[in-house]
């Protein structure tokens, strides 16, 4: 069932053009490739890389496209262009090449790119603009920190800047006027804010972005330039909003973020009432997850690109008409249908030690009952679980496993006090949510004594922090590009990311004791849980030696655990034939060791 699950394709929408053809990524080949789709339906691959494709814009006006691909995950975008005038999948020609740096693809224009780039010194990003012609370049932001996002205005007049500020999970909101390259401080750069998603009305004159400033919840707000003022457009307690202004500006697509479910409803742009929810099937995510890029709007408005999934559909691109409502899947070639047994999960609450309660969401078994739990940690930490394709979730219920797939304190999605609650000398809190859901597991029927958990990147440093502080309560762990020490991890990551994750976990500088003492490899020697590692050379951020350094002091102390290096990868597998070499072996671990777990 694992190959089945894991072969079945994603298309995730990229950009759209003024003849209504898109651009997409598709996996069919095993790794994400560039492939447009024309107004006909008929679908065109435009790559052929061995390694993923991250981005690509159509340029206006022509028949190119930029293409930003890395090099076995390494994460160090570099920038293409492809001539779509050649027959067959075009050849791609270098735009913006330095293999020692990041470039990020903003935007493309007619005659000119914009990019985000740190080869200044390796930390800090600029703010880019390259002619297409002359291959000049010009910086129109230098000010230093990580540019996380950036949104152009139609005119071009200015650019909204989404900069890594000092709290954790904040960001600041920066404008800058490409005339003079005067920058303006919309928010504070030590606000406790988080915001998302930034959308310009069609006339320049002011833009839509998810905000929690002021409030714990992300409200929809409007910035007005000509003002300088700041407005509520939607404002919901219970659920995260973000919205997406139709070209024509009489519209908007708004998402609501609630229990990990992202729905998209159409409202009016000059009050924010809604006019009709979009008739997109219940219990997935239509946008807001790195599965489901933001809706995109054709440059007349008479249709929005939607991609769409749920942990019963892979990410799938859809042709929503408003004037229609019609919703009309983008159907790749050959694409099979997921099996029937797929099931969505119940969603339940967990008391943990100090009364807060832990959102989760429980698979049951498709296959023949082990009688075993998987605890599966999503990533972040302050991500999500979602309720969103996942083979491996979906392989773990398959192979007998009852799921649990939880959203300790940390998660985004529940709220801004929720996701803080983590924060810096909060960090073990979470930790203690894992023991909560091992002694809740009873409550849904689940054998405690036969329980493991399952974790990638911050997920998979809950794997090692489980075993190591709560030895007794797990039975096996599968930690993928999992984090074993804080400080070394800390010290080694990629030199632009320090800063950021500094802030969630602590400082080095001021701060190393503390996160010496919640890292699992002060723990190591308590570790008795069998471990099965997975890892990319490659790995930008969470460094290889992580894996290395807890799976040598298993080894010496004779716990049982293997280590899984992929040269090819970076921070997570993304390759189908590694995937597929990898996760077999887990979950025959996982059973293994269960199975005989007292």
């Amino acid at each position: 069932m694992l190959t089945t699950l894991f072969s079945l394709t994603s298309t995730l929408a990229l950009d759209v053009n003024d003849e209504g053809r898109l651009l997409v990524l598709y996996d069919g080949t095993g790794v994400r490739q560039v492939n447009e789709i024309a107004p006909d339906g008929t679908w065109r691959a435009l790559t052929e890389l061995d390694d993923t494709c991250r981005g690509a814009r159509f340029i206006p006006g022509t028949r190119h496209v930029v293409v930003e691909h890395d090099s076995g995950g390494n994460e160090r975008g570099q920038l293409s262009v492809l001539d779509l005038d050649e027959p067959g999948v075009p050849v791609l020609t270098p735009l913006v090449h330095d293999l020692e740096y990041n470039h990020h693809l903003v935007d493309a224009k007619a005659t000119r790119i914009l990019f985000t780039t740190n080869r200044r010194n390796g930390v800090d990003f600029e703010l880019v603009t390259r002619d297409l012609s002359t291959g000049t370049e010009t910086a129109m932001y230098d000010g230093g920190g990580w540019v996380m996002q950036v949104d152009p205005s139609p005119d071009d007049r200015w650019v909204v800047l989404s900069l890594a500020s000092a709290p954790a999970n904040s960001v600041q909101l920066l404008l800058v006027d490409t005339t003079t390259q005067a920058v303006t401080e919309l928010t504070a750069a030590d606000a406790h804010n988080d915001q998302q998603a930034v959308s310009w009305l069609p006339d320049s004159t002011a833009f839509l972005v998810s905000s929690n400033a002021d409030r714990d919840r992300m409200a929809l707000r409007r910035y007005d330039i000509a003002d300088a003022a700041w407005s509520d457009v939607l404002v919901d307690d219970a659920r995260d909003l973000a919205g997406w202004v139709s070209p024509g500006g009489e519209q908007l697509l708004v998402g609501a973020v609630q229990d990990g479910e992202v729905s998209l409803a159409l409202h009016r742009l000059k009050d924010g009432a809604a006019i009709t929810p979009l008739n997109l099937p219940a219990g997935g995510c239509a946008a807001l997850t790195m599965m489901t890029p933001d809706p995109l709007w054709s440059s007349d408005g008479s249709f929005a690109a939607i991609t769409y999934n749920s942990p019963v559909t892979p990410p799938t691109v859809y042709r929503y008409v408003p004037s229609t409502g019609e919703i009309v899947e983008l159907r790749s070639p050959g694409k099979a249908e997921p099996p029937a047994q797929l099931t969505h999960p119940e969603s339940l609450l967990v008391p943990s030690f100090d009364g807060e309660q832990v959102p989760v969401f429980v698979f049951r078994p498709t296959g023949p009952d082990l009688g075993s739990t998987v605890v599966h940690v999503h990533g972040g930490p302050e991500g999500a679980a979602m309720r969103i394709w996942n083979p491996m979730v979906a392989s773990l219920a398959a192979d007998g496993h009852t799921v649990v797939v939880p959203n300790v304190r940390g998660s985004a999605g529940y709220g801004k006090r929720w996701y803080s609650l983590d924060d810096r000398e909060l960090r073990l809190d979470s930790v203690k949510d894992l023991a909560a859901i091992h002694a809740w597991l009873p409550s849904i029927g689940a054998d405690p004594e036969h329980a493991a958990l399952w974790g990638g990147s911050y997920g998979g440093y809950m794997v090692l922090a489980g075993v190591a502080f709560q030895p007794e309560l797990w039975a096996a762990g599968v930690d993928i590009v999992g984090i074993a020490s804080l400080v070394t991890f800390l010290e080694n990551t990629s030199d632009y990311r320090r800063a950021m994750r500094e802030r969630e976990y602590g400082y080095l500088a001021t701060d190393r004791e503390f996160l010496a003492s919640a890292s699992p490899l002060s723990r190591v020697d308590d570790i008795r849980a069998p471990l099965f590692v997975i890892h990319g050379a490659n790995d930008p951020r969470v460094p290889l030696s992580e894996a290395e350094q807890v799976t040598d002091a298993l080894t010496k102390r004779n716990v049982p655990c293997e280590l899984l290096v992929y040269p090819d990868e970076g921070h997570g597998l993304a390759k189908l034939k590694n995937r597929l070499d990898a996760y077999p072996q887990a979950l025959t671990f996982l059973r293994e060791h269960l199975a005989t777990a007292e």
